[in-house]
Formats: structure tokens, sequence, C-alpha cells
């Protein structure tokens, strides 16, 4: 099994880029937890007296707010195509998607931050 090419491969990272991973993924998981708790505030709604939704309704709003404003920060630093930015959108919507992309940028991170050590050892010519 081949693992496709990321898409900050061969680009040196930069402090702006590393950072703005950084932040889009240290907001990746919070935001999928907030998306979930409101989901469960929606069934007790639903099912008992208990009505959290409006406290939870903001609170995973403003989360979603910052997740989308970060993903366009990480989009606009590392020059990804628009088919990787719509993944991590689109991970955003469903309701545990923000673990996978949290994930899915720890290991782009920790990739790029070894290809920019080998570069910078002279070990590859990327």
């Amino acid at each position: 099994m081949t693992v496709p090419p990321l898409a900050t491969e061969g680009v040196p990272v930069d402090l702006k880029t590393a950072s703005a991973l950084r932040r889009l993924r240290l907001v990746s998981a919070p935001e999928a937890v907030s998306w979930l708790l409101l989901i469960v505030c929606i069934v007790l709604k639903n099912t008992t007296s208990f009505n959290a939704v409006p406290v939870m309704g903001w609170v995973h709003g403003i989360s979603f707010i910052f997740y989308v404003v970060f993903l366009l920060d990480a989009w606009n630093n590392t020059k990804w195509p628009l088919k990787t930015a719509a993944l991590y959108f689109i991970l955003s919507i469903v309701p545990t998607g923000g673990f996978f992309a949290e994930r899915m940028l720890r290991r782009e991170a920790e990739a790029s931050v070894i290809a920019a050590r080998a570069r910078k050892e002279g070990t590859v010519n990327a």
C-alpha cells in the first residue's frame, strides 16, 4: 500500500505555515467534540425536559467559525489544491470528521518537518 504524497511535500516549511497548520489541528478536535455534544443535547431536548441546545449551539457555532477561519489561513499558507481544502471542510461537517482531520494534519505537519530537516541537512534534494 503506497501513501499518497502530502500537499506540502517539496515546499519548505516556514514558521507561518507551521503555525497555520498547528492552529487548524488544535481547533479540529474541539470542534468535533462540540458537534457531538450538540447532537447529544438535541437528543436530550427531544426526549427529556433538559434543553442545553442554545448554549451548545453557540459553542459549536463559534468553534466552527474558528475552524473555517483557520482552514482558510492554512489553505492560503500551504497552497493546498482546492481538493485538499474541500476535504478538510467536509470533515468539519461530518460529526466525527474533526478527529480524522486532526490526525491527517498531524501527519502532514510531521512529514513536512522531516522533509525540511532532510533538505537542511542535504540528505534530500527536494
